[in-house]
């Protein structure tokens, strides 16, 4: 029997400068494929230099613009890897040894997130971070729901081992002003979200939230061993859904809903 073909799909909206170190890092896949969303920029002539299957559209959520890509890989397994992350060598051949001996639907890869040139390994929580994500799957195993902003997951089969050789080192913001920008950009977009399903949850229930969100990135997920790094990571994590909330609340004709 031949090998499992790897598939690396990789989304991206503008990203000429970062996207040609991402395509460097997935060279070992059969097949890469990179989704353009409205790029006006350089991007596909990078992708296309590289080698790479280009789809250029608009999408308004993010969730059908990914399962686009999906639906345009060929590979037996996907990757997914955005434009800010890089797949580090270990991690690259663990993909490919997994791949030959899985007998499962998918699997959690490490993450390793840097603001600017540092590496915080600590207190990344709930939806503004992960230190695992699950981007390694069989092609028709997994499917994103049609959301603006971290849409929700839908999954055929049985998850495996989450990988722990390698990482994907993801450049998360470039510093402290990239990650508030990052914090009113994805609130926005959760806001639209709230507003489009018609509840918008509370704001008693939305400062609840606030707490144990902070309390789970600064204590659980021990984000107190970053210093000052781990205080705000805490404020952001807590932030997002009392700020998509409020945004909401406050400002519904600015994020689709009702004038």
């Amino acid at each position: 029997m031949s090998p499992p073909r790897l598939s690396a799909l990789i989304v991206a909206r503008n990203e000429e400068q970062r996207l040609p170190a991402c395509l460097a890092s997935v060279v070992f896949a059969d097949e890469v494929v990179v989704v353009l969303d409205r790029s006006t920029d350089g991007s596909a002539d990078l992708a296309r230099a590289a080698g790479a299957v280009v789809l250029e559209g608009a999408w308004e959520l993010e969730g059908e613009r990914r399962n686009a890509g999906i639906e345009a890989c060929t590979g037996d397994w996907v990757l997914e890897v955005d434009a800010d992350e890089r797949v580090s060598p270990d991690l690259a051949q663990a993909v490919r040894r997994v791949i030959g001996e899985s007998g499962f639907a998918w699997h959690q890869v490490m993450v390793d997130n840097y603001v600017g040139d540092r590496l915080i390994r600590y207190g990344w929580a709930g939806s503004f971070g992960t230190t695992s994500v699950p981007r390694l799957f069989r092609r028709g195993a997994k499917r994103w729901r049609a959301q603006r902003v971290h849409p929700g997951l839908d999954w055929v089969g049985q998850q495996g081992p989450r990988i722990e050789q390698g990482a994907l080192v993801h450049l998360v913001d470039r510093d402290v002003s990239d990650m508030l920008r990052r914090l009113d950009k994805y609130s926005s977009a959760k806001a639209a979200d709230l507003l489009e399903s018609g509840n918008i949850g509370s704001l008693a229930a939305n400062l609840r939230r606030f707490v144990s969100r902070a309390f789970k990135s600064y204590v659980s997920r021990k984000g107190y061993r970053e210093g000052a790094w781990g205080v705000l990571l805490a404020f952001c994590t807590g932030a997002f859904p009392l700020l998509s909330y409020l945004k909401a609340r406050l400002e519904p004709e600015r994020h689709g809903g009702p004038k």
